[in-house]
C-alpha cells in the first residue's frame, strides 16, 4: 500500500492511494484515525483495516488528486540519520579537500558500526512543497536518500528480528548547507547548522509499506535537477543494512512507533560529489523504485 498525508479544503487528511487519480480519506472511510502516527502505533490492525476499506471505498470518502495538496507523510516522532554509502563518503572528501584544503579519510568506526545523528523532527515538509533557503547560507545542496519508518516499540533488537520493526519506506531528502556544514565540522560536533533549518527535511510523495519492498531492499534511485539527471544508485550499495541499522540504533535505547529513520545519501546524490550548485529557483525530483517521485522547488 501507499499511504500519506495530503490537504484538503484546509485540512491535512490521512490517506491511502487507489489509483494514480484517486485517493481514500481514511477518516471519511470510518477509520478513526488522527494521523499517520496513530495508523502506524495500530500496527497490522490498522494496516488491514485500511486494506479492507480499499477494497470497498465508501461513497465520498475519495478524493481526486487534483483536489488536494501534498503534505510530509509522517512527522516523524524521532528523526536519525545515517551516513552507510561509502562512494558518496568518498566522493564528498575529495570535495571537500578542494575547498577547505584539509584531507580526510574514511575512520574504521565507519566500517565497524552506522554512523548517524538525529536531526530537526520539526522542520519536515513534503512533496510539492518549497524549501526556503537559509539566509546564512550560500551553498545549498540536496541529498537523496532512502528512509524507513519505526513499526513497534523495541529495546535491544536484535538485526536478525529488525526487519521486523520497519512499517514502511519513503524517500528523504536531506537538504544541507554546504559552506556552514564544512566549517562547523572542525569543531568535532554536528551537523548542526548545516542540516537545521526550516523546511530542510524533506519526505514523500508517499510511504509504501514494508511487505511491498521486502529486505534487504534493492532499489534504484536517481535524482533530477530542471529535468537533467544528476546522479543515483542503488538502496542495496549500503554498507550497513536497515537491520544491522536498527541493532545500532537500539542499543538500550527504546525505539518507538513513526521514528524516522534515513540511509544517507546514495553515492553521487547530491551535487557535492558531482561539483555541482543548486540555485534559486530550481527543481529537483528524487525518485526512488516503487514509491515514486519526490518534487520540489528551492526559493531564495
Amino acid at each position: 500500500m501507499k499511504l500519506g498525508t495530503v490537504a484538503h479544503e484546509g485540512v491535512e487528511k490521512p490517506v491511502a492511494v487507489i489509483d494514480d487519480d484517486t485517493l481514500l480519506d481514511l477518516r471519511a472511510a470510518g477509520l478513526d484515525i488522527r494521523d499517520m502516527v496513530q495508523l502506524v502505533e495500530m500496527g497490522e490492525a490498522g494496516l488491514e483495516a485500511v486494506r479492507d476499506a480499499l477494497a470497498n471505498p465508501q461513497f465520498g470518502a475519495t478524493l481526486g488528486m487534483t483536489d488536494v495538496e501534498m503534505r510530509v507523510p509522517i512527522r516523524p516522532v524521532q528523526y536519525r540519520d545515517c551516513l552507510v554509502f561509502e562512494t558518496h563518503l568518498k566522493n564528498c572528501f575529495v570535495a571537500m579537500e578542494k575547498v577547505t584544503g584539509r584531507s580526510h579519510e574514511i575512520p574504521p568506526v565507519w566500517y565497524d558500526q552506522p554512523i548517524y545523528y538525529k536531526g530537526n523532527r520539526l522542520s519536515f515538509i513534503g512533496d510539492g512543497q518549497d524549501v526556503r533557503w537559509p539566509n546564512y547560507a550560500e551553498f545549498l545542496d540536496l541529498e537523496l536518500e532512502l528512509a524507513i519508518i519505526i513499526g513497534k516499540r523495541g529495546t535491544d533488537i536484535p538485526a536478525n528480528e529488525a526487519p521486523g520493526y520497519i512499517w514502511g519506506y519513503t524517500i528523504l531528502n536531506d537538504m544541507t548547507a554546504r559552506d556552514a556544514q564544512m566549517v562547523e565540522m572542525a569543531g568535532q560536533l554536528g551537523p548542526a547548522k548545516g542540516k537545521d533549518f526550516d523546511t530542510g527535511n524533506i519526505l514523500g510523495p508517499w510511504i509504501v509499506t514494508a511487505d511491498e519492498i521486502g529486505h534487504p531492499a534493492a532499489l534504484d534511485m536517481e535524482v533530477r535537477v530542471n529535468g537533467t539527471r544528476w546522479g543515483g544508485g542503488n538502496s542495496a550499495q549500503m554498507h550497513h543494512s536497515f537491520a544491522d541499522i536498527i541493532a545500532h540504533i537500539s542499543r538500550s535505547e527504546t525505539l518507538y512507533p513513526g521514528e524516522v529513520i534515513g540511509s544517507g545519501t546514495v553515492g553521487t546524490g547530491c551535487g557535492l560529489e558531482l561539483g555541482k550548485r543548486l540555485e534559486p529557483g530550481d527543481r529537483f525530483e528524487l525518485e526512488v523504485e516503487k514509491i515514486g517521485v519526490l518534487r520540489n522547488r528551492i526559493v531564495r
